[in-house]
């Protein structure tokens, strides 16, 4: 059972938030001030921690600060009435996984947080290789080859390529793409997903030489590699 460490001064969004996520099925602990959270961080470490800024010894800056710089490795997530596009980059800044402004519905903030679990959770795997057809994608060095052809991507191209290899001959869509990969990053829209396609594309273009799959778009459903034909389609 996962548990959640809740740092929340408001003893009434405190209690709601905890009674929510045991019903969840999360262990949750609970924490009103700074010294608090962390002690309660290191004993045992939480999977994620669920942290407002103004606390009444500090501020939860100085938590997560103190968490990241101590190696903590699960996820931090800020919840705060703060909705200024600074207080979010100041957050992200710091190390946390995302930033929730609120007031904000329950079944969103639940979501969120499990698919900050999951990507921990995937980032941690020891595995280091993917493969589609001839395609391979080195997760580590972040190159992909096919044949003689390779081509070194950016972290956020190998998020997307690898996200592309695990579902190879079925479309992703741009809003599955977009909530993986950058939703919580605020300020962006779906056409983001289009760019990065596209830079895709370019560095993948000579893998067609030696029987690479195509990375194309399937209309209304989004994008796909395709191990059937060795075009790359628009």
């Amino acid at each position: 059972m996962t548990r959640i460490l809740i740092v929340e001064d408001d003893i009434d969004i405190r209690g709601l938030l905890a009674r929510g996520l045991e019903a969840e099925g999360f262990e949750v602990g609970t924490a009103a001030c700074v010294d608090e959270a962390l002690k309660a961080a290191h004993d045992p470490a939480p999977g994620a921690v669920l942290l407002d800024i103004n606390l009444p010894d500090g501020s939860g800056h100085d938590v997560c600060r103190s968490l990241r710089e101590g190696g903590f490795p699960g996820a931090i997530l800020f919840l705060s009435a703060r909705d200024e596009i600074r207080d979010r980059a100041e957050g992200l800044a710091l190390g946390a996984d995302d930033y929730i402004i609120k007031p904000f519905e329950f079944d969103e903030l639940v979501a969120r947080l499990r698919t900050h679990l999951m990507r921990r959770e995937q980032a941690e795997a020891p595995r280091s290789r993917i493969t589609a057809g001839k395609l391979m994608l080195d997760l580590e060095t972040r190159q992909a080859s096919c044949g003689e052809a390779s081509a070194r991507l950016t972290p956020r191209e190998a998020d997307l390529l690898a996200m592309l290899m695990e579902s190879t001959g079925k479309p992703v869509s741009r809003a599955d793409i977009f909530d993986r990969l950058w939703a919580s990053q605020g300020g962006l829209s779906l056409n983001v997903v289009d760019v990065y396609i596209g830079y895709l594309r370019s560095k993948m273009a000579d893998f067609v030489r030696y029987g690479g799959p195509g990375l194309v778009t399937v209309r209304g459903k989004g994008f796909m590699l395709e191990l059937r034909g060795p075009d790359f389609r628009q």
